[in-house]
């Protein structure tokens, strides 16, 4: 269990996907569905189809169009959202975001969603999970036009929220991330091991991880944050 120092923690920034949600739904989309509408609707294999994808996601991976919804229905020649709507009943949330998110407030921290998704995602994704029923503030990371890959991002959102990263926690499934986050100066850094139901835990050795935010509730209630 990753030993955090609660009483020095009052911000919590939250990812979405693979963090509170679970990564099935984004990963079946992008590399299942989407692939198998390619290749129907261009005559080409399912294999044809993927790499194609792959080559196209590499091209912007990490930048804003590797979320934008606009970029890829332009892309494409196809409603993004609408796709997305067709497999709606596969986005949940983690069996353990809840009583963690809970625990966060009663304990009188903030919390805040920080989501490189795009709005039409976040939406969605609020509209299938009623998410912001349990976080103070949601941020898409679009309203700045950078991601937070980039320090840019960290610049703009501290300047939004007024936040200390000396007293920030910041919870993520993506390394590189985290470690952008880290350049930044946020003190506190914990990664998701199993971000996708559907696959199995991955080592992490660069930063604390976490498996279940449930091991953690105790100490977040008995842990105020001390000036």
């Amino acid at each position: 269990m990753p030993m955090l120092p609660w009483s020095q923690i009052k911000t919590v920034l939250l990812d979405m996907d693979g963090t509170l949600l679970d990564l099935h739904f984004d990963n079946h989309f992008w590399m299942q569905l989407l692939p198998e509408k390619m290749a129907k609707k261009h005559g080409i294999s399912l294999e044809e189809s993927k790499e194609f994808m792959h080559q196209e996601y590499q091209k912007v991976m990490g930048t804003i169009n590797w979320y934008c919804l606009d970029y890829w229905a332009q892309k494409l020649d196809m409603d993004i959202v609408e796709a997305k709507q067709e497999i709606n009943h596969l986005i949940s949330m983690r069996d353990d975001t809840i009583p963690f998110l809970d625990a966060l407030h009663e304990s009188g921290r903030e919390v805040v969603l920080v989501t490189n998704a795009h709005p039409d995602s976040l939406s969605l994704k609020v509209e299938h999970t009623q998410l912001d029923s349990h976080i103070d503030t949601l941020i898409s990371t679009h309203e700045f036009g950078v991601t937070k890959e980039s320090q840019k991002l960290w610049q703009q959102l501290q300047k939004r929220l007024d936040f200390d990263p000396k007293s920030t926690l910041f919870v993520d499934d993506s390394i590189n991330i985290l470690h952008a986050a880290q350049q930044f100066g946020i003190k506190h850094l914990l990664a998701v091991k199993n971000p996708d139901s559907q696959m199995e835990s991955r080592e992490i050795n660069e930063f604390p991880a976490i498996e279940d935010y449930r091991v953690l509730l105790n100490d977040i209630r008995n842990q105020p944050f001390k000036i």
